[in-house]
């Protein structure tokens, strides 16, 4: 075995490893977030956690147990869609997960205080400890599975709507047969809420930024004081005026919120009558930036 092939073999056990830290850690937040609010507040739960909370009410069967049921056939008809790869690493996510709802959960405090508080801290713990399972590249499979591959099939429907449909139904079905009240309902989709922005915020606000664009006749200069500024590098794109067809020099540069006002200031002093575009930007990647987990 070469040196290279040494390495390389080096890095996929440690980044397996540090997938397994992810799954353990994520699974301990989601598990907690069921266990000592959702559950102790008999709070319907969306996604195949929901489902498998409905059965565990009307059974005993334990959750942990119940969601590996449940997602091993979706995920095996879904693998076709979806692809293997991602199918295995969501298993190995799932089965952690499971685990820590089944077994460690138990030994965690249960929450009895204000309903409200327990809705928030349900949707906060189950948002950071999905977000980082997704973060390393994984799923908790579920309605993750559907919802891919009903994207896949139905191409013009977002995600977004598909897995709110879905998630509205099962919060439904939970709030008949867990809590039997509408307040019950509201609860569930106050979870859904905090739980997908939370998970935005893991998955894309560490990592977002400001992207300007700035029309200018001093496009060298302002390159340079921008890289003096924040060091950051630019692009440079060719534009024509609308109006006068003359050609327009304009300066690409993205960087980190807090460096955008530093850009500003520069460019005011380099060029006052540059015109700027500032935007927002969910993700960036690249040199300098965010890499995606391979």
């Amino acid at each position: 075995m070469s040196t290279l092939e040494k390495q390389e073999k080096k890095t996929n056990y440690i980044r397996i490893l540090v997938d397994i830290i992810f799954d353990i850690i994520g699974g301990a937040f989601v598990a907690a977030g069921v266990h000592s609010f959702a559950s102790a507040s008999n709070f319907p739960l969306t996604g195949f956690t929901g489902i498998a909370m409905i059965i565990n009410r009307l059974t005993g069967f334990p959750m942990g147990i119940m969601l590996i049921c449940l997602n091993i056939p979706v995920g095996l008809i879904a693998s076709r869609i979806i692809g293997k790869k991602y199918f295995i690493r969501s298993l190995k996510s799932m089965f952690i997960t499971s685990m820590m709802i089944d077994y460690v959960s138990p030994y965690f405090p249960v929450f009895t205080g204000e309903k409200m508080l327990a809705a928030i801290c349900t949707g906060v713990l189950a948002g950071v400890g999905y977000g980082l399972i997704y973060s390393r590249g994984s799923s908790t499979g579920g309605t993750d599975f559907i919802t891919l591959s009903i994207k896949t099939k139905k191409p013009y429907m977002s995600i977004g709507n598909i897995a709110f449909v879905i998630d509205a139904v099962i919060v439904a079905i939970g709030t008949f047969i867990v809590s039997k009240n509408i307040t019950g309902l509201i609860y569930g989709m106050i979870i859904a809420f905090i739980a997908s922005t939370v998970v935005d915020k893991i998955l894309y606000g560490l990592s977002a930024g400001r992207m300007t664009l700035i029309v200018t006749d001093k496009a060298d200069e302002v390159a340079e004081a921008i890289d003096e500024a924040v060091h950051r590098g630019a692009t440079f794109l060719r534009g024509q005026g609308s109006y006068t067809g003359a050609d327009k020099n304009i300066v690409m540069c993205a960087c980190g919120k807090k460096q955008m006002y530093l850009i500003q200031e520069a460019v005011k002093e380099v060029d006052p009558h540059a015109f700027m575009v500032i935007m927002e930007s969910n993700e960036v990647m690249g040199e300098g930036f965010t890499k995606r987990t391979p």
